[in-house]
């Protein structure tokens, strides 16, 4: 996959607000959020504290918490915000366009 390639990764109406979705492309593994104000982004799948997946995860505000051990990441920025997570998420750029969320990965 060629780095900044533009790719389809589901249905704007596919996330609710205040949601978090699993997009698995090639070899990656991807987090497509919806804040609540209706935003989308998107970061790497898994928690860099342990390899669990963010998409089991609950999303509060512009926040993510981990679902094992309540780490939680600032989903516009991908900063941890709270122990023990401690090394960032990876975020990607995301665009909607005719109802598509696509990511650059």
């Amino acid at each position: 996959m060629r780095t900044g390639t533009w790719i389809e990764a589901c249905a704007a109406d596919a996330i609710e607000a205040e949601d978090v979705i699993r997009f698995d492309f090639e070899d990656r593994t991807y987090a497509i959020y919806r804040t609540e104000n209706g935003d989308y982004y998107a970061t790497d799948g898994y928690c860099t504290h342990e390899k669990i997946h963010l998409s089991n995860g609950l999303v509060m505000g512009s926040v993510i918490e981990c679902p094992k051990h309540n780490g939680r990441f600032d989903i516009p920025t991908g900063k941890a915000k709270r122990a023990p997570v401690c090394v960032d998420l990876k975020t990607y750029p995301v665009k909607v366009e005719a109802g598509k969320v696509y990511i650059q990965a």
